[in-house]
């Protein structure tokens, strides 16, 4: 009930706010070939999941980050985790706009009015027996009167917007638990671009030492040549091998160089500083989970799936609601106030009302409003029976993972010692004079292969442990295994 001469407040148009556009996931891909990396494992990470806001509020100079730095980091400025936050609150929002409309609406009004009113033009005609000493004018007026007045409204039963705030609850809970799960997944692409980055740095330093084996095979070459022990031939060979080495060396400092880019692109650094990754990775074998027992742990603990229960019930409410607007409400209004010919000849006024309304005929949008959210119920269960399929599905690939790249990785180790075994032998053949350059080279290839497959094999293991975190949802204890790991 507006008071008199009052007007309904404005309304700010507030538009919605998605969530997060973009995905971050773990992948293992197999690659069968004569080399002991039979699988390949990377990090996707798309949408706002790529961005972030720059921190502006490091110190000059390099920065040194280890993986819980810069999960820090990711978590504060990430795009991902940004705009859940802000969806989090528009859903708290909506959720206090539909609560308001259980509370009580006050306001006051204070007002002065100065009006004069011709009442012939709403059709009084005053005729008065002649022989009378007065007339009745048609135009009253000009006066005045003021007016202070304070209005409540409350709706004592209205079961739509009961059920409309409901759901708008179970929408923020919906919310809530997406913004962890974005949370999640920041923390996955934040720590596996961070591994990947230290394994691409174990790379070029690998890929260094290679070059520098090459410099001295090719050093003793030219010595061997100059004494008149080798052929000319044997140089070139080792020259050839040096050339290509530091070919490889040039390639796989372009690339770290644009990963760093990535990862500081990821968490919000400054593009132009120096970035020292001081985590290294490592090697920490620990009991591989049962099956059953994994995926029993994620369904109570994907905050995903969490979320699409959470989505569905507030379809059910919502049902609920359009099914409710077929039940009568019930409201109160009031107001008190003063009301005179001015400030200082004021008198108390006072106006209360009670209503029931009682639907009847609505033209149809009742039974048009159920049947859309009962279609809205049937897709958020059937998403609901996806994501559980969906949760188990990563469950089982990641326990798949994480057992082929444990398998390859400590084949990858007897592989690299026995690579620099041979190595060491050719070496030693060589500078006793009885190998030749031939050799030496085809051992140092078999070393940097073996070499490579150690790292990524390395990368893909701790990859696969933290997919399963992931998976299981619990990424922070993952982290925390891993970190352990490079401790030790």
């Amino acid at each position: 009930m507006l008071p008199a001469g009052g007007q309904a407040p404005g309304r700010a148009a507030v538009p919605p706010l998605p969530g997060p556009a973009g995905s971050a996931a773990a992948q293992q891909s197999s690659a069968p070939g004569s080399g002991i990396n039979t699988v390949t494992s990377n990090v996707e990470v798309a949408g706002d999941y790529q961005g972030s806001i720059p921190s502006r509020a490091l110190p000059p100079g390099p920065v040194t980050l280890t993986l819980a730095d810069a999960i820090k980091l990711g978590l504060a400025a990430n795009l991902g985790t940004i705009t859940a936050d802000d969806s989090v609150r528009a859903m708290r929002a909506e959720r206090l706009q539909a609560l308001s409309a259980l509370l009580p609406n006050i306001s006051a009004n204070a007002s002065d009015t100065v009006a004069q009113v011709n009442l012939a033009a709403y059709g009084f005609q005053f005729k008065l027996p002649p022989g009378l000493n007065f007339s009745i004018p048609t135009v009253v007026g000009p006066f005045n009167y003021s007016q202070l007045q304070a209005t409540l409204s409350q709706s004592i039963y209205d079961p739509v917007s009961r059920r409309n705030w409901q759901a708008s609850k179970e929408n923020e809970r919906a919310s809530v638990l997406s913004a962890k799960n974005a949370r999640e997944l920041v923390v996955l692409a934040v720590a596996g671009m961070y591994m990947q980055t230290v394994a691409e740095q174990e790379s070029l330093a690998s890929q260094r030492a290679q070059v520098a084996n090459a410099q001295a095979v090719y050093d003793q070459a030219v010595v061997r040549k100059q004494a008149g022990t080798n052929a000319r031939i044997d140089v070139m060979r080792s020259l050839v091998e040096l050339d290509m080495q530091k070919q490889r060396l040039r390639s796989m400092e372009s690339e770290w160089q644009k990963q760093k880019i990535a990862f500081a692109r990821l968490i919000g650094l400054p593009l132009d500083r120096e970035l020292i990754l001081s985590q290294p990775l490592s090697f920490d074998k620990q009991a591989i989970p049962d099956t059953d027992a994994a995926i029993q742990q994620a369904l109570a603990s994907r905050p995903d799936l969490q979320a699409a229960q959470a989505q569905l019930r507030a379809a059910e409410r919502t049902l609920a609601a359009a099914r409710a607007e077929r039940l009568p409400s019930i409201s109160v209004s009031g107001n008190y106030g003063v009301l005179g010919p001015d400030p200082t000849s004021m008198h108390g006024v006072f106006a209360v009302t009670g209503s029931v309304n009682i639907p009847i005929w609505q033209g149809g949008r009742t039974k048009a409003d159920i049947e859309q959210a009962e279609a809205v119920v049937r897709q958020r269960r059937a998403e609901l029976e996806n994501q559980r399929s969906a949760v188990e599905q990563d469950v089982r690939t990641a326990l798949i993972d994480l057992r082929t790249a444990e398998g390859q990785l400590e084949l990858a180790q007897h592989n690299r010692a026995y690579a620099q075994e041979t190595f060491t032998e050719a070496r030693d053949r060589f500078n006793a004079g009885v190998a030749t350059t031939v050799e030496v080279v085809q051992a140092q290839e078999q070393v940097a292969a073996a070499e490579s497959d150690y790292i990524s094999s390395l990368y893909s293991f701790n990859l696969a442990r933290l997919e399963l975190a992931k998976a299981m949802g619990d990424t922070e204890a993952g982290l925390l295994k891993f970190e352990k790991g490079g401790k030790e």
